[in-house]
């Protein structure tokens, strides 16, 4: 495998391994909601958990994975991790109770986590240094397919089969993961038996979280606690606005577009900077959310889906690049679960937040309130990071 080169084999087949991972993510995310209430009667809170508490197992996998990946090997993380995962897939057939549901909720979360850390660490040691942000982007795009077929084949089933039919599809999903990566060559860790002891011993933050990636992670929270808002909680708004119709077509529109823009954004994030792409995102996601507070047509509403590619879109996968750039090489898996453990945390507490929310605000509220938020984070992302890219870029220019 040169350097140089970005679409190796091992790239392609983990980039699918990762799709179908994602793909029963995003099509549980979208109906699971529903489920815990249709069939358990949940409010909408603990629905919310229902579908987020998903997010927070992921983020609990992270916080170790990070740590020991490479003391135990990647390779034997994603195997195993795949193997629990297709088991948690199989264990929603006999669920009778919430209680039960939420628990193989969380252990399908920690799978999750763990497997798409150590797969996305194994990729980012497979893309030059030079073309990060374009590499990046490309790969993300294994998870941009599953945006738009997870959710919108969610909203297929729940009209045309049943919720057994979903489990038997995430099912199907896992099995496909697992069988690929089965042909991919893992990369390990290229660090010294030093680095290596120094992973192994130590209950320091430092060993859980790597601090260069903290602050652009932090921005991810937000992000995240919004994102969440439209994956959870569009199609119980669609149903309120009667917007049904453009709300299966709103992912679809959202990949498509995001299809187009990321590997144009990671580009522009190379050879531009991080500002250059920060910043618009930021501001995009704000009126996407602005958009769907305000929708009274389907049009607004898929307007929205296209502001929401270029704006979070663009954000995951250019804070991504941000996070690996600024952290050493040997711990570029931690960089890496630092960045998921905060954008997980987002999502993961922001279906159940919102959950508690609605019924005094409602949807729209929600929505306005988040555009708000997000508009004002452009200030976060200034002293966070975007500060210290200016920085640098008058340091070269005097030099």
């Amino acid at each position: 495998m040169t350097k140089s080169k970005l679409f190796t084999k091992s790239f392609i087949l983990i980039f699918f391994a990762n799709c179908f991972v994602s793909l029963t993510f995003y099509l549980l995310m979208t109906t699971l909601a529903a489920y815990a209430i249709r069939q358990f009667q949940a409010s909408e809170s603990m629905a919310g958990l229902a579908s987020g508490i998903f997010i927070i197992g992921a983020l609990f996998a992270r916080l170790f994975t990070g740590k020991y990946m490479e003391v135990i090997g990647r390779k034997k993380v994603i195997y195993g991790s795949l193997v629990l995962f297709l088991i948690a897939a199989l264990l929603y057939f006999p669920v009778n109770h919430l209680n039960l549901l939420l628990f193989v909720r969380f252990i399908q979360g920690v799978a999750f986590g763990a497997s798409t850390t150590a797969m996305i660490t194994a990729v980012m040691d497979m893309i030059p240094n030079s073309r990060r942000g374009e590499g990046t982007g490309y790969f993300a795009l294994s998870t941009t397919i599953a945006t738009a077929v997870g959710p919108f084949l969610g909203l297929f089933l729940t009209q045309y089969a049943d919720y057994h039919m979903i489990f038997v599809t995430c099912t199907a999903f896992s099995v496909l993961s697992l069988l690929i990566i089965l042909f991919a060559e893992i990369p390990e860790a290229d660090i010294t038996d030093e680095q290596l002891e120094s992973m192994k011993k130590g209950v320091r933050l430092q060993d859980f979280l790597e601090k260069r990636a903290v602050p652009i992670s932090v921005i991810l929270i937000i992000m995240g606690i919004s994102y969440s808002s439209i994956v959870s909680f569009i199609n119980l708004y669609a149903v309120e606005i009667q917007l049904e119709e453009a709300a299966s077509l709103f992912f679809l529109v959202y990949a498509v577009f995001l299809f187009i823009s990321r590997p144009i954004a990671g580009r522009l994030q190379d050879n531009k900077g991080d500002n250059f792409i920060m910043y618009p995102a930021i501001l995009l996601f704000s009126l996407c959310l602005l958009l769907i507070g305000v929708a009274q047509n389907g049009f607004i509403l898929l307007l929205a889906g296209i502001l929401l590619a270029a704006g979070y879109g663009t954000i995951v996968s250019a804070a991504q690049a941000i996070a690996i750039k600024e952290s050493p090489k040997h711990r570029v898996g931690l960089a890496t679960s630092t960045f998921f453990i905060f954008m997980d945390g987002g999502m993961g507490l922001g279906p159940f937040i919102i959950g508690m929310i609605v019924p005094y605000v409602g949807y729209r509220g929600i929505y306005l309130t988040l555009a708000v938020v997000v508009f004002l984070s452009l200030t976060l992302y200034y002293f966070l990071h975007g500060k210290k890219v200016t920085a640098r870029k008058h340091d070269k220019q005097v030099a």
